[in-house]
């Protein structure tokens, strides 16, 4: 059996069936870090990617369009300044359908591969990431 990042995504049409809870409960080992989250009574994936800054994320975002492009299936992209959050569901079918799983899976092999070759990637020391968060270059701590 092909893993789900190998996979092609298929036309649905609002009668294709969702992804039933055993379904999704064995398919979730191939997209550990997504979260199952429920918007207006419709199930999503999302995830939330790191970046070390606006460009990086902005760059994520467009391959990911291109991605979503190739495959017809288009997610809910949300940008902010080191953050990019992605969302993946059949609109079609107002939930869960493999193609999701397909997609939120070939999203990650394409962030682990950004991360690989990024100079600095993601992997800032962790009490730096903190201290960002804490004191953001628009409010650095004063001295005085």
């Amino acid at each position: 059996m092909l893993v789900m990042h190998e996979q092609q995504c298929e036309a649905c049409s609002p009668d294709s069936p969702q992804l039933t809870e055993a379904e999704l409960k064995a398919l979730r080992p191939e997209i550990p870090k997504w979260d199952v989250v429920e918007e207006n009574g419709i199930k999503r994936l999302r995830r939330r990617f790191e970046f070390t800054d606006f460009a990086a994320g902005l760059e994520f975002v467009n391959n990911i369009g291109k991605l979503a492009e190739q495959e017809n299936h288009h997610p809910r992209i949300v940008l902010e300044y080191s953050k990019v959050i992605v969302y993946w569901w059949t609109h079609a079918i107002k939930g869960l359908h493999k193609n999701d799983v397909i997609m939120a899976s070939k999203t990650d092999i394409y962030y682990d591969a950004y991360i690989k070759r990024s100079p600095r990637g993601d992997n800032e020391d962790e009490v730096e990431r903190a201290s960002k968060q804490s004191f953001p270059a628009s409010d650095s701590p004063s001295h005085g």
